[in-house]
């Protein structure tokens, strides 16, 4: 178990820094990209920034999240090797550049889809300023949309803010699959980009709307790790609520930020797998968030 924990550990570790140098604008080291089968026509290719989701249906293929800048010809190299169809559309879950990278590898035909905070977040990226602009998203949605029919069916859902403003959810129904982008990245406290919209306080809202709303999925391709049950993803909007109730205790006992932190250094024995490295970074946001509230 406590290797687990350290594995899981690292994984976060090298991906927040992935999406940090992203950001950043500096490079990322390459990294070999592996593909593995999900389920039936549904494929998910690691590294190289968040995981890509791959689904072959009649039309051609659907690619959710498009990694880092520069991996496009890598993830076409790797759709190759299970499908000669092309690539017909992208779903980025959200803003981040290991996740919206290397949408300018696919031809300016494929169909871009995205929620709406989503594009107007992409809009504010250096990435897509000028004949850049030509990869945003050409298609949004605010709440929910549905793609494709029977076998090929896509549902779209957005919750509210989380990881991000903007952070959609992508349900291959048929297969009872959910893509969670970076809302569900790793079985750690999350990155709360706030720059970007992104909110410790809904957090475990969003997380427990989507887990009330969504029906018939048993497994969750998450924005960083291994592909996990349902039930996680369940469990991680409880220890979200746990991560958030024990700021707001914080803060209402008049500690500081530094002992709310402390708070959620160290998680009960039911969330022992979830490593806690952004403690200080969660606490700064949940803290702001709740002094701001309180404040009015």
């Amino acid at each position: 178990m406590k290797r687990f924990t350290i594995l899981v550990a690292l994984i976060a570790i090298g991906a927040a820094g992935i999406a940090a140098r992203q950001r950043q604008g500096g490079p990322a080291q390459p990294q070999t990209l592996e593909i593995e089968k999900v389920k039936d026509n549904l494929f998910m290719i690691k590294n190289g920034g968040g995981n890509t989701g791959v689904f072959v249906t009649q039309a051609g293929v659907v690619v959710v999240d498009t990694k880092l800048a520069n991996y496009g010809a890598a993830i076409l190299e790797k759709i190759r090797s299970v499908t000669d169809k092309p690539v017909t559309m992208i779903i980025n879950t959200h803003t981040h550049g290991d996740h919206t990278g290397s949408n300018e590898a696919f031809p300016g035909s494929v169909d871009i889809v995205a929620q709406e905070n989503t594009k107007a977040n992409m809009e504010k990226m250096d990435a897509f300023k000028g004949d850049k602009a030509q990869f945003l998203p050409k298609r949004t949605f605010k709440d929910t949309m549905t793609l494709g029919t029977g076998a090929d069916r896509i549902d779209l859902y957005y919750f509210g803010a989380g990881h991000t403003s903007g952070d959609a959810l992508v349900v291959f129904t048929a297969l009872r699959v959910m893509h969670a982008g970076d809302l569900f990245a790793w079985q750690a406290l999350p990155i709360m980009d706030a720059a970007n919209g992104g909110s410790g306080v809904a957090y475990p809202e969003t997380l427990k709307k989507a887990a009330a709303a969504i029906k018939d999925v048993d497994s969750v391709i998450t924005g960083h790790s291994p592909v996990m049950p349902w039930s996680a993803f369940v469990e991680y909007g409880d220890f979200m609520q746990w991560a958030v109730d024990s700021v707001k205790q914080a803060a209402k006992d008049g500690k500081s930020e530094e002992d709310a932190a402390a708070a959620i250094k160290t998680p009960p024995d039911k969330y022992k797998n979830y490593t806690t490295e952004r403690a200080a970074a969660n606490a700064k946001v949940i803290y702001t968030e709740v002094k701001k509230l309180s404040a009015h």
